[in-house]
């Protein structure tokens, strides 16, 4: 493994997908398998930025919303040092949501073109794997704890899910699509395959 570069994974669909417990899957898997891999979550909540946006998608406070938006973008930056280096030392780093939820999410909104949505995450590492975890809105809504976050709203939700379709296009990305059904995540541990570099 020395000299080998981590493998960044990204993990992305609607809320509760199933993200979460597909990214500890994978990461059990990767270890089990003799790799490094951490997982990382967005937003990250620990920090300044991150806590902010915790109170607003808590219904805690409001934010304007291009303001929240550049927010969530922040949060990402402020950890690309941390990536970099983890990624450096030959560590995966599996991670559940990244720059296409920020502008899936901000691109459903009135009034919010999807290119500029995009702009403020240009430059940050590029995924070498992106998990697309679809399943339907009406079917996410039907698990446990939908509704306490802000935009957990079945209209809403079917807005994030075609703005993912349109970055779905951009074939200078390696997207991976797998169907969840709402009794049964699909274990996507077992067809996730790391290439070597």
């Amino acid at each position: 493994m020395a000299g080998r570069r981590g493998a960044l994974i990204v993990l992305e669909g609607v809320d509760r997908a199933g993200k979460s417990t597909q990214g500890r899957r994978l990461v059990e898997a990767l270890r089990a398998a003799g790799h490094r891999a951490d997982l990382l979550r967005f937003p990250e909540r620990t920090t300044e930025i991150g806590q902010l946006i915790s109170s607003y998608l808590l219904k805690e406070k409001n934010l304007e919303d291009h303001t929240v938006h550049l927010l969530f973008s922040a949060n990402r930056w402020e950890h690309v040092p941390l990536m970099k280096e983890k990624l450096h030392q030959g560590i995966t780093l599996v991670v559940d949501r990244y720059a296409f939820s920020g502008a899936a999410f901000t691109s459903a909104k009135e009034n919010f073109c999807l290119d500029w949505c995009k702009q403020p995450d240009v430059g940050l590492p590029k995924p070498d794997l992106i998990l697309f975890l679809h399943l339907s809105p009406e079917a996410a809504a039907e698990r446990g704890n939908f509704g306490n976050e802000r935009y957990e709203n079945s209209p809403f939700q079917e807005k994030v899910l075609q703005s993912f379709y349109h970055l779905m296009r951009d074939k200078t990305l390696n997207w991976k699509e797998f169907s969840l059904k709402a009794t049964c995540l699909f274990k996507i541990s077992q067809s996730a395959q790391l290439s070597d570099r």
